[in-house]
């Protein structure tokens, strides 16, 4: 394993540095420093006084000329606690103000995994844009993982570092504590609890909604779930599904806590479409 600091301003000497053999590496650094607590996912946003170490089993690679650095094999970037492997990580530089080379830029390949003691996102591929604090991760099997709550996609997963809000993108899922609502696009927000660990408290769902509750499917065109109320309001061509009574309408409101499903008319309209229900009779 090969590792280097990325944040010395002298080019070369971080170079040279890469040709270090991990155990003197870690002799010097103490290995990769972790903060005791848990965290959010902030390589970009982070404590910026920390360096951004790179290992890798392989080799890494110094392109001075293209301001990039290419760790094979294994590889690891660590700032603290959070952590970003692949099998190939590629670090894009840019000239900062003072003189010296700033990160700007992190690619990951194959198997990425972005950690930290609580959290977790993995997928195929990855783009972190720190300069905007812009984690893009792709793939057929994106999972996010926070404690008890996942968000899922089979396409991509866009994760916001300052406004701590993620977008998912096809076959999209959020879990809470067995709760589950889906659609084509979900937009999970979180906050910090005392604990300082990460947690959803609102979800808005896009396109082809679905809840499975123990009793009904629901399905519609939008809907929000309030992870603290425990209800998700659904909006447009609302369809609620219990056995083989059917009722439809505009909006609806499910709790999910309590497994209670209201049909309602959507407010403000001069002419309001009337809701409408088919019970079938029960057959032995």
């Amino acid at each position: 394993m090969i590792g280097s600091k990325l944040n010395k301003p002298d080019l070369l000497q971080k170079f040279f540095q890469l040709l270090v053999p991990a155990l003197f590496l870690a002799s010097v650094t103490g290995g990769a420093s972790q903060d005791a607590g848990a965290q959010v996912i902030n390589l970009a946003s982070g404590d910026k006084s920390k360096p951004i170490e790179i290992f890798a089993d392989d080799g890494i690679e110094w392109q001075r000329g293209n301001e990039v650095l290419i760790a094979q094999g294994n590889a690891k970037a660590v700032r603290g606690n959070v952590s970003v492997s692949a099998q190939v990580l590629r670090a894009f530089y840019q000239k900062s103000p003072g003189g010296g080379s700033d990160l700007s830029r992190l690619d990951a390949e194959g198997g990425v995994k972005i950690a930290t003691p609580t959290d977790t996102l993995t997928g195929r591929a990855a783009v972190y844009d720190l300069q905007k604090a812009i984690l893009i991760v792709t793939g057929k099997k994106v999972r996010y993982r926070m404690g008890n709550d996942v968000i899922s996609a089979n396409q991509q997963m866009e994760y916001y570092e300052n406004k701590l809000m993620a977008v998912a993108r096809g076959g999209a899922t959020a879990s809470h504590e067995g709760k589950t609502i889906r659609s084509d696009i979900l937009t999970a927000y979180f906050r910090k609890d005392k604990a300082e660990k990460s947690k959803i408290f609102r979800v808005q769902a896009f396109d082809r909604v679905l809840i499975v509750t123990l009793q009904d499917t629901v399905r519609a065109d939008q809907g929000i779930y309030d992870i603290d109320s425990g209800i998700a309001t659904l909006t447009g061509n609302v369809r609620i599904t219990r056995g083989q009574n059917q009722l439809t309408g505009d909006q609806a409101e499910i709790n999910l806590n309590a497994g209670v499903s209201r049909l309602l008319t959507k407010p403000g309209r001069k002419k309001k479409k009337r809701v409408s229900g088919i019970l079938s009779p029960h057959r032995p």
